[in-house]
């Protein structure tokens, strides 16, 4: 029997030496999503955060509640963690495509129809990239533009073909645009109720003038 100073656990009469313990299963945990924002139409989708979810679906849903209600937004994107490939971080006056060594396989001979490329994309497994900026640490990633390859790592070659001249870039995100769950115009509904959502700005209440009007007074 387990004794110790404490005579409380010296009275539930313990085995001194503890009972074999089973592992666990492992548990049942909610993958992440990255979601990407648009505040009007037009500009760039910008990346906000995570959301833990079952499903893509379910994870638009909890993104459009948990970081579209404060502010307008016009557009949402959701993408599977694990779906994102990223590059090193490099300083905020540098661009991380320097430090991109590889390069794409020069085409020999004259440059193919627009035929013959669809044809070599398509027996390639070509797919849509989409490429997402980080201009300065501490803010956020934002799309900026589509490539086409046959994998990551020749989609970050191809973004550095086309946009490798953009300084600075602190890092690059590449993600499969199979992978990435969209909104769509009949999606533009979820948000029509509030579409500035005035109604969660401080302006928009009477109490600013009071908090304006008592500033102006403490500075006198």
């Amino acid at each position: 029997m387990l004794t110790s100073l404490d005579p409380r656990i010296t009275r539930l009469h313990l085995p001194d030496a503890p009972p074999s313990i089973e592992p666990k299963e492992a548990f049942d945990q909610f993958e992440t999503y990255e979601a990407f924002h648009q505040k009007k139409d037009g500009t760039a989708f910008t990346y906000v955060g995570p959301v833990h979810a079952p499903t893509a679906d379910v994870a638009f849903l909890f993104a459009k509640e948990q970081y579209s209600r404060r502010f307008p937004c016009t557009g949402m994107w959701v993408a599977p963690t694990r779906a994102i490939s990223l590059t090193r971080y490099v300083g905020d006056t540098e661009s991380v495509y320097d430090f991109v060594t590889e390069q794409l396989p020069a085409q020999a001979g004259p440059e193919p129809d627009e035929s013959v490329q669809q044809a070599e994309a398509y027996a390639r497994g070509e797919e849509d990239y989409a490429i997402f900026h980080l201009k300065k640490r501490g803010k956020a990633h934002v799309h900026a533009g589509m490539v086409r390859a046959a994998s990551p790592e020749e989609a970050l070659l191809q973004a550095k073909a086309v946009f490798g001249e953009q300084r600075p870039v602190v890092n690059v995100w590449v993600v499969r645009w199979a992978d990435v769950l969209t909104s769509d115009e009949d999606d533009r509904d979820i948000w029509s109720t509030t579409p500035e959502k005035k109604y969660r700005d401080a302006i928009a209440y009477k109490v600013q003038d009071r908090i304006d009007r008592f500033k102006l007074e403490g500075n006198k």
